[in-house]
C-alpha cells in the first residue's frame, strides 16, 4: 500500500496499523486466486457481447415506452439477449419484478398447481421464500400453501452435499411432487454454494426417476460466477435478481427468468394476468440501464468475487471462521463470516455503512423487516436502493451471529469497506 493512501486510512478512517499490516498480508495471500477469475470474466464478456451481436441490437432499442408498452422492442429484444446468454429457449426480463423473490415467486405459481408438490432439495430455502411457500412462523395471504400447493425439503449431507439418495427415494414415493427447488447460493446458512456440477447432479438424478419434473434454480448472486449456468447442464427454469450480479450494478430495478418456452409463459402469466403475459409492460425509459448493466456484468460480479475472497482472508487472519476460504472454489459472490457475538455482528455491517459511497453518514440498525422471522441489519450504501452487487453486508439477528458480505462495484472499494468493518471490531 503506498505511502498516501495508508496515511488517509488512518486519518479519515481510524484504520490502525495492525489492520493494515493485515490487509497487507490478506492482499499477498490471495493475489493467486485472480488469475482464474480473469479468465472467467472473459470468456463470460465474450458471451455477453455475441449476445448482444447476434440479436443486433442498436440505440433503437433503448426505448422509452408508455402505457401498455406493447411492441416495445428493447425489452423484447433483451428477452432474446438473456436467452442466448442462458442457452434457454426463452427468457423473461422485466423492470417489473420489484426484487429477486418477486421473480422466483412468479416462477413457482406460474408451474405449480393445487395437489402439486414443491421440493426444496438444499434444506430451508432463503428466508424470504417461506412466506411465498407457506411455511414461515406467521401465515401469509396468497401463498402456495393456502391455493393447496404442499411442500417437502430434503436437508445436505453431513459432508454439505445434495443427498441424491435421499432425492431419488422421496421422488419414487411421492408422485405429487411437480417441482424441486434448488437454491445455488448459501442464503443465510452456513454451507458453501451449490457448484454447477453438484446442479447438474440433481438436474440428473431427478430426471432418471421422472423426466417431467420441473428443475427450477434460485440463481441469485450465481450468475457468471462460472462459464456455465443451470441451463446449461439441463434445468428447466432459472430466475433471478437485476439488482445482483446480472444487473451489472446499473440496472435500477428488476428481474428475469430463463429456460423452458412453456415453463417461460406459465411465469409471465403470474407477473402480469393470463392472456397478457409478456406482452405488456411498458419500460418507461429504463432500457439502456439494463442493457448496459448486462454488458458490464461479467467484470463488475469478478469485481465483487475478488472482494469476498480478500474479506475471506483478511478476517481469517484476525481470528474469525469464514466460508468459504479464500482458496476454496466458489460458485456466489457470498462471503459468510461467524462472529458468535451480536456486537460484533452489528459493529462490523455498521462499518460497511460507513465505507459507503452512499449514506455513509447513517447508521444502519437491526430492524423487522418484511419477509423475515428474525430481525435483520443491512449495510447498503448504494447507489440502486438494496442492490447487493455494490458493498453490502446484511445478516439475521440470530445465534451463531454470522455476517453475509457481498457485492462491490470495484475491487478497490470493496477493500476499502472491508478494512473500515474490521477496524471496528479490532479496536
Amino acid at each position: 500500500m503506498i505511502k498516501e493512501m495508508r496515511e488517509q486510512l488512518i486519518y479519515k478512517y481510524g484504520i490502525n496499523d495492525k489492520v493494515l499490516d493485515l490487509y497487507e498480508k490478506a492482499l499477498n495471500d490471495v493475489k493467486n486466486q485472480f488469475e482464474f477469475l480473469d479468465e472467467i470474466r472473459e470468456f463470460n464478456q465474450l458471451k455477453v457481447l455475441n449476445a448482444m451481436q447476434e440479436e443486433r441490437i442498436s440505440e433503437s432499442h433503448f426505448t422509452n415506452s408508455s402505457g401498455y408498452g406493447y411492441g416495445d422492442i428493447g425489452r423484447d429484444s433483451l428477452d432474446k439477449v438473456y436467452a442466448r446468454i442462458f442457452n434457454a429457449e426463452s427468457a423473461l426480463v422485466r423492470p417489473h419484478f420489484v426484487n429477486g423473490t418477486h421473480a422466483l415467486g412468479a416462477a413457482l405459481f406460474g408451474v405449480l398447481r393445487p395437489g402439486d408438490t414443491m421440493l426444496s432439495v438444499c434444506g430451508e430455502p432463503y428466508d424470504t421464500l417461506h412466506g411465498v411457500i407457506g411455511i414461515n412462523k406467521e401465515e401469509h395471504i396468497g401463498s402456495l400453501k393456502e391455493f393447496g400447493v404442499n411442500y417437502k425439503q430434503i436437508e445436505f449431507t453431513q459432508d454439505g452435499k445434495p443427498d441424491l439418495k435421499k432425492i431419488k427415494e422421496t421422488l419414487e414415493k411421492d408422485e405429487t411432487i411437480k417441482l424441486v427447488h434448488i437454491q445455488r447460493s448459501t442464503g443465510y446458512g452456513w454451507r458453501r454454494a451449490l457448484f454447477i456440477s453438484d446442479i447438474e447432479d440433481i438436474i440428473k438424478c431427478v430426471k432418471n426417476v421422472r423426466e417431467h419434473i420441473v428443475c427450477f434454480v434460485d440463481n441469485c448472486y450465481g450468475e457468471f460466477i462460472d462459464k456455465v449456468e443451470p441451463t446449461d447442464v439441463g434445468a428447466d427454469l432459472v430466475a433471478g435478481s437485476l439488482i445482483k450480479n446480472i444487473g451489472g450494478g446499473i440496472a435500477p430495478a428488476g428481474g428475469y427468468i430463463a429456460g423452458k418456452k412453456d415453463y417461460v409463459e406459465q411465469a409471465s402469466y403470474r407477473l402480469t394476468i393470463p392472456g397478457i403475459g409478456g406482452e405488456c409492460g411498458a419500460t418507461f425509459g429504463v432500457m439502456r440501464s439494463m442493457y448496459q448493466g448486462l454488458f458490464f456484468a461479467p467484470h463488475v460480479s469478478m469485481e465483487a468475487l475478488k472482494g469476498a475472497i480478500f474479506c475471506a482472508r483478511i478476517m481469517e487472519l484476525s481470528g474469525f471462521e469464514v466460508l468459504p476460504k479464500y482458496n476454496e472454489k466458489r460458485s456466489d459472490i457470498i462471503q459468510a463470516i461467524k462472529f458468535n457475538d451480536k456486537e460484533k455482528l452489528i459493529e462490523f455491517c455498521k462499518g460497511i455503512q460507513i465505507g459507503s459511497p452512499v449514506d455513509s453518514f447513517v447508521q444502519c440498525e437491526p430492524w423487522a423487516m418484511p419477509g423475515y422471522d428474525d430481525k435483520v441489519i443491512m449495510a447498503a450504501g448504494a447507489f440502486v436502493q438494496g442492490a447487493s452487487i455494490e458493498l453490502s453486508a446484511d445478516a439475521p439477528i440470530r445465534d451463531p451471529y454470522i455476517a453475509y458480505l457481498q457485492g462491490g462495484l470495484t475491487f478497490d472499494h470493496a477493500k476499502i469497506g472491508i478494512l473500515v468493518a474490521l477496524s471496528r471490531i479490532l479496536k
